[in-house]
């Protein structure tokens, strides 16, 4: 398969990468780095890209920025970052991207455990996350040419663990190679509206 990766040098990213061009072709996709150059927030960037990099058997998106902090510090503009990025951005993969998919092909977007296993400061993140899974049960009765889609959400990360560790006391970090595999079945499996939870 062709398969286009949006975020390719990022923790989940890099795992997919390594794991998915041992048996395809993959497009990389990166606000600054990769075969092809994106800005996620940017409708005309997607478009952009899309038409550059032409027809794929399968859309891979690992980004989505979102503002981490308290709710009484989370105002209407770094709420926006969640939307433009994981919200948004990743809808618009959907919408501008499916003409250049081919028939039943794929679209694996990226949620988080924190939108069904809320923690303090992840409001925002959350928000978007259960927009875009929404969004892909929705999505998947609708798409055409048997197109499928998905969305993993994974647990924090080990290779993150430390970073975002006072945010999520009690989980259990999971590897960005396991992570990786949720985004294999998603791509090389038959299922669709389908989320892959990775505890």
């Amino acid at each position: 398969m062709r398969i286009l990766l949006i975020g390719a040098t990022g923790a989940i990213g890099s795992a997919v990468y390594k794991d998915l061009v041992q048996r395809h072709e993959v497009v990389t996709a990166g606000r600054s780095t990769g075969d092809v150059q994106v800005e996620i927030a940017s409708a005309e960037s997607i478009a952009a890209m899309f038409e550059q990099v032409g027809c794929v058997d399968a859309v891979v998106s690992t980004p989505g920025a979102a503002y981490f902090g308290a709710l009484s510090e989370l105002t209407p503009e770094k709420n926006e970052i969640a939307i433009q990025n994981k919200l948004k951005g990743q809808i618009n993969l959907v919408l501008l991207g499916h003409p250049y998919v081919a028939d039943r092909g794929s679209f694996t977007l990226t949620t988080g455990i924190i939108m069904d296993d809320p923690v303090a400061g992840g409001a925002s993140a959350a928000m978007a996350s259960g927009g875009v899974k929404a969004f892909v049960q929705a999505a998947a009765i609708e798409m055409p040419r048997e197109i499928r889609i998905n969305n993993v959400s994974p647990n924090v990360l080990e290779v993150s663990s430390k970073k975002y560790e006072p945010y999520f006391p009690g989980f259990i970090p999971v590897s960005s190679e396991r992570v990786a595999q949720a985004f294999r079945k998603s791509v090389e499996g038959a299922q669709t509206g389908k989320t892959y939870t990775v505890y």
